[in-house]
């Protein structure tokens, strides 16, 4: 599994590629922007990413702003109906900010941080990932 890591804080960035070790190949991003970057160039190279995990408040591009642009860049490549699963991750516990990610964007599940280990390797078995 190819996995794309979107965290500006490294401390928790670095938590979720210990929790990925050994399941997912993972690159990384410290913003939405940089996140956008990587994402749209693996679409491109043809190599997109099976995973996508995004923090929603970050610097540069807010993570809701990096999901429209991730599933429009999907899109426009014409991705035969396969799109990555992208699962948001934030400190906002707030029905707002799910109804945002999960209906207007198109996220694929919401983690709330802390995110327990368990928690994410349920989330991966549910979208086949695992």
């Amino acid at each position: 599994m190819k996995c794309l890591i979107i965290e500006d804080n490294e401390f928790l960035r670095e938590g979720l590629i210990m929790f990925l070790q050994g399941v997912a190949d993972i690159e990384t991003a410290g913003n939405g922007r940089e996140g956008v970057d990587r994402f749209t160039s693996a679409l491109q190279q043809g190599q997109p990413f099976d995973l996508v995990l995004l923090d929603i408040v970050m610097p540069e591009m807010d993570g809701q702003q990096a999901l429209k642009l991730m599933r429009q860049a999907e899109q426009e490549r014409g991705s035969a109906g396969k799109k990555s699963v992208i699962i948001m991750t934030t400190a906002l516990n707030s029905p707002a900010n799910m109804e945002e990610a999960m209906w207007d964007g198109d996220c694929s599940d919401y983690l709330v941080k802390p995110v327990a280990r368990a928690d994410l390797m349920a989330i991966l078995h549910r979208h086949g990932l695992l």
